[in-house]
């Protein structure tokens, strides 16, 4: 398989498994994959988060890691990507809010691309219109 070249947007207290895992598998098959952040530079870092489940009625949150950015959220354009990967945590709670973000992620959909989210993350995909009439699919 050819290598692609794929964007993986991330903000603060994107979800520490969500982000690192994905990140590290797709570059260790040979794709290129640039991680960004509206307002941060590569060489910044967000922070993650550690969700689990302990028993209680919902989640608890635990500070995870420094995840490294490695491009600049200003230069991408998603001409020059074959996918988006939208990880989930908060940080699509308020990247939501980014028009900028949600310009781009249609962007993405316009031009026929594949597009993943996990967990949360697809909360930008609603935010940005593109989910009606479209098929999901979801593993157990």
């Amino acid at each position: 398989m050819a290598a692609k070249k794929i964007l993986m947007l991330v903000g603060d207290y994107v979800e520490d498994y969500e982000v690192m895992v994905p990140f590290q598998a797709l570059l260790m098959v040979g794709h290129i994959v640039h991680a960004v952040c509206p307002d941060k530079s590569a060489g910044e870092t967000v922070r993650t988060a550690i969700h689990d489940f302990e028993g209680d009625q919902t989640y608890s949150e635990k500070p995870g890691h420094l995840f490294a950015l490695n491009a600049d959220f200003a230069q991408v354009e998603a001409a020059d990507y074959d996918a988006l990967l939208v990880p989930g945590g908060r940080a699509p709670e308020y990247l939501r809010l980014n028009e900028k973000v949600l310009r781009l992620v249609r962007a993405f959909d316009q031009a026929g691309k594949p597009i993943a989210a996990v967990c949360h993350g697809a909360q930008l995909l609603a935010a940005a219109g593109i989910l009606a009439g479209r098929e999901c699919s979801a593993y157990p």
